[in-house]
């Protein structure tokens, strides 16, 4: 039988290997895609432009040789009855008819034409790229190519670089995830060592470990445990089935924490690593990469506020700032952040504009805040917010809510089974049931399935 970390090397390595393999097969076909795309966008900028030099060239054949000393291309115009009008590579009158060239066909119903072959004529695979242009009332294509075989050497010198990148990446992974293993199997060897003394007429009493906020709690309760063991025996079934309880609750906890966290990091990870490796990355987007980190790194900090804010109300360490609320314009203003999120969905508010209250205009809006993105979540029609001065109520049309979770559902960390698509730590209830006793407010919650649901705060 092979030891723990003996194990966690094997399978480590193992799903690295694989994730190895398929990343770097992944970003190289992405990136192969990505360069032939850029390639051919290139190379339609430059008809272009060669295209406003012929209206006032009258030496298309001197042009042609310009192109091939400075931008390294063949060019080749191409009169409408496939004739060739000016070559850069090739004497034109030894060359064949081009009407039917796969690209030039192609240039008539599209709006270019495109392929890579082989040519015969100067014997080099070539990427061709047509466009047909009217130029001093005639038409004529304009076809530039580009040798394959330097695109082929700039892709194989770029996937070296991503190997090697991915490689001292996996590399540094791997050795991190092996000194945690090591870490690890001390812990968890100090703790089979003190479980097996459990077993023993002279058992030890006292077990620590400062390696993680979760080992510490683990081997403070051991301790506790290994004490009332100590003065009765006769209840050591009733405290293992409390403590196996107590670390399957954590273990929920933790995989809804680390569920909810995993999506941004991922994101950002990615794209970061996307800007890293590729410096000159079309600034577009690296805009729009950056835009997604940003709005990621948001929705972590949005996480993070979301549990201290439970923390806090949970620990009765929350404080009050009382003051008079204009219930239409609190209410105004987070349905409009709200719909920063749902841009496409629509909120009715019906209420009063002089309509006040007595509350934490911070906390009464996160109320809101979480009853009306719940509302967007769980329906695709319209949300109806109306108020008076005795309630507030949120109504949707969406698929409703069970009387079993009806019961459950403002609980801590408790998310709705039949729910599964929708990531939540399942602290948005709990926060404003919290947030309506400290008010002294009262929430009730109606709903049918299949047909929606109704959020009533009573004042």
């Amino acid at each position: 039988m092979l030891k723990f970390q003996e194990i966690v090397v094997r399978k480590v390595l193992l799903s690295f290997s694989i994730l190895f393999l398929a990343l770097g097969l992944i970003v190289y076909f992405w990136i192969k895609d990505f360069y032939l795309q850029e390639t051919k966008k290139s190379l339609l900028s430059d008809i272009k432009i060669i295209a406003l030099n012929l209206q006032n060239n009258s030496n298309p054949d001197l042009l042609a040789l310009q192109i091939k000393k400075n931008l390294k291309l063949r060019l080749t115009l191409i009169d409408i009855d496939g004739n060739i009008i000016a070559e850069s590579h090739k004497d034109k009158t030894e060359m064949q008819n081009h009407k039917y060239r796969e690209e030039i066909v192609e240039a008539n119903s599209k709006e270019y034409g495109f392929q890579m072959r082989h040519s015969v004529t100067i014997d080099k695979d070539l990427l061709y790229v047509a466009k047909l242009y009217t130029i001093n009332s005639k038409k004529i294509y304009i076809r530039l190519s580009q040798e394959l075989k330097s695109i082929h050497e700039d892709l194989l010198f770029l996937g070296e670089e991503i190997f090697g990148i991915l490689a001292l990446f996996f590399i540094a992974i791997f050795f991190i995830t092996y000194k945690m293993s090591q870490s690890l199997e001390l812990e968890v060897k100090k703790i089979v060592n003190f479980l097996t003394a459990l077993t023993k007429k002279n058992k030890e009493t006292y077990i620590r470990s400062d390696y993680s906020v979760e080992f510490s709690n683990i081997t403070t309760l051991l301790t506790k445990v290994s004490l009332i063991l100590v003065k009765k025996e006769k209840q050591k079934s009733k405290f293992t089935a409390k403590l196996q309880s107590s670390n399957k609750q954590k273990d929920d906890i933790i995989s809804a924490i680390s569920h909810e966290f995993k999506n941004p990091i991922a994101v950002i990870n990615g794209y970061s690593q996307t800007l890293l490796d590729d410096a000159d990355i079309n600034p577009n987007i690296r805009q729009k990469f950056l835009k997604k980190i940003y709005k990621n790194g948001i929705k972590l900090s949005e996480l993070i506020d979301t549990l201290r804010l439970s923390s806090k109300l949970d620990s009765g360490q929350q404080k009050m700032q009382f003051k008079t609320i204009r219930l239409y314009e609190l209410v105004k203003d987070t349905v409009d952040n709200a719909k920063l999120h749902y841009p496409k969905r629509e909120v009715i508010i019906q209420g009063e504009k002089d309509i006040t209250l007595r509350g934490d205009a911070s906390l009464f809006g996160v109320v809101l805040t979480n009853l009306i993105e719940n509302a967007f979540k769980y329906s695709e029609d319209e949300v109806i917010v109306s108020f008076t001065e005795k309630y507030i109520e949120i109504v949707d049309s969406g698929i409703g809510i069970s009387q079993k979770n009806l019961e459950n559902i403002t609980n801590k960390f408790y998310r709705v089974n039949e729910n599964t698509w929708n990531n939540s730590l399942g602290l948005g209830l709990f926060i404003v049931s919290n947030i309506l006793t400290l008010h002294k407010f009262k929430l009730k919650i109606t709903s049918k399935e299949n047909e929606g649901s109704t959020f009533k705060i009573m004042f």
